[in-house]
């Protein structure tokens, strides 16, 4: 009967300290925070001009090419037999210049958006940093181990922070044999 007590007492101590050992476990939504966060919206007004400016570089040279398009045109209706072979090279001409604005513009069009992408990460990867270590710092004061970011963007179902030394994978290795 004692030994039957102790170890009934050995596993109520056991379930205890099982309970206070729990993980705490916290959730944000991302969204709500960029959505009224003032740095972001001073970064999309920046990112929305250099965006704009980009565009107007690519509408010139549009216009550009249009504006010799309709010369062109225009020069084929006064064809004629006794200006044929002149305006016929002409033609030529502005036939391969206009190729090559328009390779320029595709090209333009690829560098403004690599541009743009660019500046973008340039402006917002310094508040994703803030917004990611206030986390990390709300979820630290607050014990927590593991927070959840719950915005529709992230999917619902994206980890915000996380305590590092509950991280298994070396173990997970180690077990499979993986160095």
């Amino acid at each position: 009967m004692r030994k039957l007590i102790i170890a009934f007492s050995a596993g109520l101590l056991l379930i205890t300290n099982l309970l206070h050992a729990q993980q705490k476990l916290g959730h944000v939504n991302s969204d709500a925070i960029f959505t009224n966060y003032s740095e972001v919206k001073t970064a999309a007004t920046a990112a929305e001009n250099f965006g704009k400016t980009k565009q107007a570089e690519i509408d010139k040279m549009v216009n550009e090419f249009q504006a010799k398009l309709k010369t062109a045109q225009d020069k084929q209706k006064t064809l004629t037999a006794a200006n044929k072979d002149k305006l016929t090279k002409e033609l030529g001409n502005t036939e391969t210049e206009l190729k090559d604005l328009g390779g320029k513009i595709e090209a333009l069009r690829t560098k403004s958006s690599k541009d743009v992408s660019d500046k973008q990460n340039e402006l917002f990867a310094p508040i994703q940093k803030k917004v990611a270590d206030a986390i990390a710092a709300v979820a630290k004061e607050k014990g927590l181990v593991y927070v959840f970011d719950t915005s529709k963007s992230q999917g619902n179902n994206s980890i915000g922070y996380y305590n590092p030394s509950d991280d298994i994978t070396a173990a997970v290795k180690a077990k499979l044999g993986i160095k």
